[in-house]
């Protein structure tokens, strides 16, 4: 309502000129979301879905906020045409608070498009970790495979070591993948239960205006013939928008914060302290590909570490058992392997960041 006209009574020298007002007129949305849709990996397809139904959702707030704001017009208008200066007074000024109740819906669906920027981010997330599952579950489908065919092919050891490697990547994007879904879940609906707040104050604020105007109106029944008493309350209503416009300008949101913990989570997505500890322990995830190989010469011991004699660690593992792994995330051995972790990769060739994450090319 800052720096509104205190009518929203159209101008009659300008209502042919320039037919509906520009504000009026519907805001298009090009995208190509339902051609990406079908494209999208099966691990953000529900996700998705609620990003696209949000967008109509904020298409129909948009659309509702442009008819108040039609309608606030047409109300003035209407009082305007009545010859009665008390209504045409009264429904000028309801058209304006009513005007502004539309202004509002624009605001919360702008706040919503926030919320719904975020929500991408998780949704890039998953779309990025869906490589490293398929994967890790096409090379362990080959091994199920040639143990069938070939139970004592020498490939079996090659996709053994690959199936390390793939798992090691996978458990790295996974660990990822439900820290950035924790954070940001919570982020989105902070920013979207916040701008309901918001809107539903600020419509109730001025809906309370609206019912003080209101009570200005006289409507003692008068028989034929009698004359109506000339409009007094004109600076009163007046007063009414000017005490609108100072609420809406003294508002201040008062909200429970919501706690987070996500704080320490470093550039990778994982937690501080999973990187603080050197480059060898740093934690990431580079989508859709290893670079670098495992170290040839070493061995999976009975233990759970990964050796390897000829890098620079005295001898000692890189990776030592699920002490070394992601805070929360545990690594169980499979039967094939006697007690062989996902132990002696450099992590630190997996990098990923959020940035990355957050402009994967998705809309």
């Amino acid at each position: 309502m800052m720096n509104r006209a205190l009518s929203v009574r159209s101008k009659k020298d300008n209502a042919s000129a320039t037919g509906s007002s520009d504000k009026g007129a519907p805001k298009h949305r090009f995208t190509m979301a339902s051609l990406r849709g079908i494209q999208q990996p099966e691990l953000s397809k529900k996700l998705f879905k609620i990003i696209k139904s949000e967008n109509h959702a904020i298409g129909a707030y948009e659309a509702a906020g442009r008819e108040r704001i039609s309608i606030a017009s047409q109300l003035s208008d209407w009082g305007d045409a009545t010859s009665d200066d008390s209504i045409s007074d009264i429904s000028d000024k309801l058209g304006v608070l009513l005007s502004e109740l539309g202004e509002q819906e624009d605001v919360f669906a702008q706040n919503l498009e926030d919320y719904r920027g975020v929500l991408k981010q998780i949704r890039n997330t998953e779309s990025s970790v869906q490589p490293s599952r398929d994967h890790k579950a096409k090379i362990s489908d080959e091994i199920q495979k040639l143990k069938y065919k070939e139970p004592e092919s020498t490939k079996l050891v090659t996709l053994e070591q690959e199936l390390v490697r793939a798992e090691a990547q996978n458990l790295v994007a996974e660990a990822q993948l439900t820290n950035i879904t924790r954070q940001k879940l919570k982020e989105a609906y902070d920013i979207h239960f916040a701008a309901t707040i918001e809107r539903a104050e600020k419509q109730a604020m001025l809906a309370r205006h609206g019912r003080r105007l209101l009570n200005l109106l006289d409507d003692t029944p008068v028989v034929p013939g009698d004359t109506r008493p000339a409009f007094e309350h004109a600076a009163q209503a007046r007063q009414v928008l000017n005490d609108a416009e100072e609420d809406l300008r003294d508002w201040q949101p008062n909200l429970e914060p919501v706690r987070s913990t996500a704080g320490n989570m470093g550039p990778n997505l994982m937690p501080g302290s999973a990187t603080a500890a050197g480059a060898s322990s740093a934690v990431g995830y580079n989508e859709g590909s290893v670079q670098g190989e495992l170290p040839v010469e070493g061995s999976v011991t009975g233990g759970g570490h990964y050796t390897n004699e000829s890098q620079s660690t005295g001898g000692q593992p890189i990776i030592s058992g699920e002490e070394s792994l992601p805070p929360g995330v545990h690594y169980e051995t499979p039967d094939r392997r006697a007690g062989g972790g996902i132990t002696g990769l450099d992590q630190s060739q997996y990098t990923h960041s959020e940035a990355d994450q957050s402009t994967a090319g998705y809309q």
